[in-house]
């Protein structure tokens, strides 16, 4: 029993989601439970903004998002933490991707979602993360506060994706493989562990009284920002060796069980 958890901090898409995408049967009797222990609840992902708060539209104002890898923080409509990246930055960082064969990319602005791509199946997968999308002719014509790019390759981007990027941008950016077929590029200083540095100055918790879960590189900076850090069982290997715990996988409700386990 950890009664001294104040806040809990969990990535969507292989950790809280199942592979079907569907929050667990009993999320909204455990998000309950939580409220009445005044447990400040998070969702932290790669997703943005505007997912996340379809996926959670009964609760919108009750919890917290972390969205786009931590790049923006909203609570009850408002930002409460942002983190851009100048249009002369992303210009470069636009083209240097259009130089990498089989990507599709996605421009993330506050006010929404921009992209070029015109295949179904790429439109198909961009359209399961990011709810307010646009399709543009040229991203470096958009105009919009901006957040981070996302980029996608089928072939996988820790093999074929951040090769390619990470010498170039590594130094100067947030180079990170957030899923097998994702990559997202951000400000040097985002993360979802920065966010939740912010988050524990606004709401007064601690490091110890923090919990998180991830299955993925974008996940480590969380994990290392909370004391009770969990690793999914469908986790990369990495990110297994990083956190102190282990959950049981995705699809079998691991978040949940751990939750009701050891804080409820």
């Amino acid at each position: 029993m950890t009664a001294s958890i104040k806040f809990i901090a969990t990535d969507m898409d292989g950790t809280l989601l199942c592979e079907k995408k569907q929050l667990p049967s009993d999320f909204y009797d455990v998000f309950n439970q939580l409220q009445q222990k005044n447990v400040l609840f998070a969702a932290a992902s790669g997703r943005q903004y505007q997912s996340l708060v379809n996926t959670f539209a009964p609760i919108k104002d009750e919890m917290i998002f972390i969205a786009e890898n931590g790049t923006l923080v909203m609570h009850q409509g408002k930002e409460l933490y942002s983190s851009t990246i100048p249009t002369n930055e992303i210009h470069d960082i636009l083209k240097a991707v259009k130089q990498v064969q089989g990507c599709d990319i996605v421009l993330c602005g506050k006010n929404a979602a921009h992209t070029e791509a015109t295949s179904e199946q790429a439109l198909d997968e961009i359209r399961k993360y990011y709810h307010n999308l646009k399709l543009v002719e040229d991203l470096l014509a958009v105009d919009d506060e901006f957040i981070k790019v996302a980029v996608l390759n089928f072939n996988g981007t820790e093999e074929h994706v951040y090769p390619v990027l990470s010498p170039q941008f590594g130094d100067t950016h947030q180079v990170v493989v957030s899923a097998k077929i994702w990559l997202d590029l951000m400000d040097k200083n985002a993360s979802k562990g920065a966010a939740i540095k912010h988050l524990q100055q606004v709401f007064d918790f601690t490091f110890e009284q923090s919990m998180s879960f991830g299955d993925f590189f974008n996940d480590i900076e969380m994990l290392r920002e909370t004391y009770h850090s969990y690793a999914m069982a469908n986790a990369h290997p990495e990110i297994k060796k990083l956190a102190r715990f282990e959950a049981p996988s995705n699809n079998e409700q691991g978040v949940m069980t751990v939750i009701k386990n050891s804080v409820l």
